[in-house]
């Protein structure tokens, strides 16, 4: 029997992110993937409006939320996973390797010895094909690296949430040169995905709409037929080739050095200072400008 789950997405136009909540209509119960806490960065202010959308969906659809996910430790967003697991009552996850980021952004940021880097933010690490059921829905856990050291991919039913994996096929596929990324894993992680079958819908994590309206989901077939990252790179060597070349182009996202200190805290701010009020750390002169 081919389950097939009820996806609802949610678009972030600021950092051209999708957030996902799925659900199987049997049962009701459903899970969120990678919801947004929007960021101000010329104000330095935190807003919830995306997640309140999320959290006003949910309620108004009468959807039992059991689990909310993430993907990876985002670069380009703050996690809001703990506001909506505050406010309904369900457990947060993410992949096991999420301890490895968080050791190698404890050390960029220079964070005191005791900031935890065994996961404890999260209320369960998943790791690499571990399942669980969402109602009715199998959900099965692939660890997918190569865009960072802990992505994971959530295949849920015919549905697969494949973070910053694959782009839409007009778009290819996902930078691979943050510190821990690796074009070859990427490569070996996309085929993993790309075995899945033909008719699975593969929700991504971006998409910067070239030309067209956002939009935030393919089929594999239609990726084995049109990305065009791989139908220009058809093996490891030419696919590494064209990565590593595009990403030696691009900018660091604008918000990575914010955003990677909030999502290794799992969505939290770091601890109030004697004055009450929270701060961000910038290592200066730790990255290379492009």
């Amino acid at each position: 029997m081919t389950h097939s789950p009820v996806v609802k997405p949610f678009w972030d136009e600021p950092t051209g992110s999708w957030q996902y909540v799925f659900h199987d209509p049997a049962t009701m119960q459903g899970a969120i993937v990678d919801p947004v806490m929007n960021y101000d960065a010329n104000a330095g202010a935190i807003r919830m409006t995306s997640a309140q959308q999320i959290l006003d969906y949910v309620r108004a659809t009468g959807i039992e939320v059991t689990w909310i996910l993430d993907t990876h430790p985002h670069a380009d967003h703050f996690s809001a996973a703990p506001w909506l697991s505050e406010r309904l009552g369900a457990p947060t996850a993410i992949g096991d390797h999420v301890t490895e980021v968080q050791a190698l952004w404890k050390e960029i940021y220079n964070l005191p010895d005791d900031f935890p880097t065994d996961g404890r933010q999260w209320d369960k690490l998943f790791y690499d094909g571990e399942e669980f059921m969402v109602g009715e829905i199998p959900v099965r856990v692939m660890f997918s690296p190569g865009h960072t050291l802990a992505s994971i991919t959530y295949v849920a039913g015919d549905a697969a949430f494949v973070h910053d994996t694959l782009m839409m096929p007009d778009s290819g596929t996902s930078r691979a040169d943050f510190p821990g990324g690796s074009s070859s894993a990427l490569y070996a992680s996309i085929q993993a995905i790309l075995a899945l079958p033909d008719d699975t819908r593969l929700f991504v994590g971006h998409d910067y709409a070239p030309g067209r309206a956002a939009d935030c989901v393919a089929t594999v077939a239609e990726h084995r037929a049109g990305n065009i990252h791989l139908k220009d790179a058809p093996d490891e060597a030419q696919y590494r080739a064209v990565r590593d070349a595009r990403d030696a182009t691009l900018p660091l996202p604008k918000l990575m050095l914010a955003a990677l200190q909030i999502n290794i805290r799992g969505g939290r701010k770091p601890a109030p200072e004697d004055n009450g009020r929270s701060y961000l750390r910038i290592p200066l002169d730790y990255f290379e400008p492009r």
